[in-house]
């Protein structure tokens, strides 16, 4: 397919090379130009313009932080529904608020062109080796029509509703990473506190019932003190709040995920932000003086 990929982040990069040695043509675009220069090495096809990107293009993918930058990728004066032709689809993998997908959507739709919003999890390992998790909200058959693409990008792909429920999706699925991700980090200090060898309890508890992908995934890097972004704090942050704002709208109350957010909005502010979710541990070891780490 002739696929146009606007957004060359963490995620967006690694996902724009598996569509090329995959065997697509894939025409990119971003705001950072050693990143387009990045992929073009790769043997993609620059554009200079998201707008420029989309019109020769099948499919246009955005892989973007957040709702204000989606809104001015897809809709802003050289966007890429400005550049785009009827009967053209547009993918948005970002994770944002629904309301936002549904907004992006129906302009779409103004346009005769087909709308999903696929978000995705799995972090940057996952997205470098293809097999992302993605939550697509849409219709069933454009679904379809993009799936050989999702088969490139990741192990599973789940048509979860209309527009805006793929977000839906990612949003309970980010909140219980957060809440899981503090869970392990009070086990694991409480473990330490108490004399124990960190990395024994995780080994002793990942078979049974607590063990989970982010628990196997996590603990590890706390352990080693590697706290690399794969997911950073200041993302992670961002996806919690559009959970409580779309809670809020429906009268949902998420004590526990507004409790973790403001975990997160305090290591934001102590400089942290940029450091991988796993550091969600460091603001429970603060408050009990005590680092999750091997005895020496």
């Amino acid at each position: 397919m002739r696929i146009a990929f606007v957004g060359l982040g963490i995620m967006g990069k690694h996902m724009a090379r598996n569509l090329i040695t995959a065997g697509h043509e894939v025409t990119v675009f971003d705001i950072v130009p050693a990143a387009v220069d990045e992929l073009v090495r790769a043997g993609a096809t620059p554009a200079g313009s998201a707008s420029a990107a989309a019109a020769t293009s099948e499919i246009t993918i955005t892989m973007l932080p957040d709702g204000p930058e989606v809104q001015a990728a897809i809709l802003g004066p050289e966007g890429v529904l400005a550049g785009a032709q009827a009967g053209s689809a547009i993918v948005d993998m970002s994770s944002i608020s629904p309301l936002v997908a549904q907004k992006v959507g129906a302009a779409c739709a103004g346009k005769g062109i087909g709308f999903l919003d696929a978000p995705v999890s799995g972090g940057e390992p996952k997205a470098a080796d293809g097999t992302l998790a993605i939550m697509a909200g849409g219709d069933a058959a454009l679904f379809e029509r993009v799936r050989p693409v999702f088969d490139v990008l990741g192990a599973s792909a789940t048509l979860t509703g209309p527009v805006g429920a793929g977000n839906v999706t990612k949003l309970a699925n980010q909140i219980m990473v957060a809440c899981n991700i503090a869970a392990m980090g009070e086990a694991l200090v409480l473990a330490t506190k108490a004399g124990l060898d960190p990395e024994v309890v995780f080994n002793a508890v990942k078979g049974g019932l607590a063990g989970s992908t982010v628990l196997n995934a996590k603990a590890p890097m706390v352990i080693n003190r590697n706290f690399k972004p794969g997911f950073r704090i200041k993302l992670h942050q961002k996806d919690l709040r559009n959970a409580l704002l779309a809670a809020e709208s429906m009268k949902v109350s998420l004590p526990l995920t507004s409790l973790v957010q403001q975990a997160l909005i305090s290591l934001m502010n102590s400089g942290a932000g940029d450091l991988d979710h796993a550091a969600i541990v460091t603001w429970i070891e603060q408050m009990a003086g005590c680092e999750v780490r091997k005895p020496s």
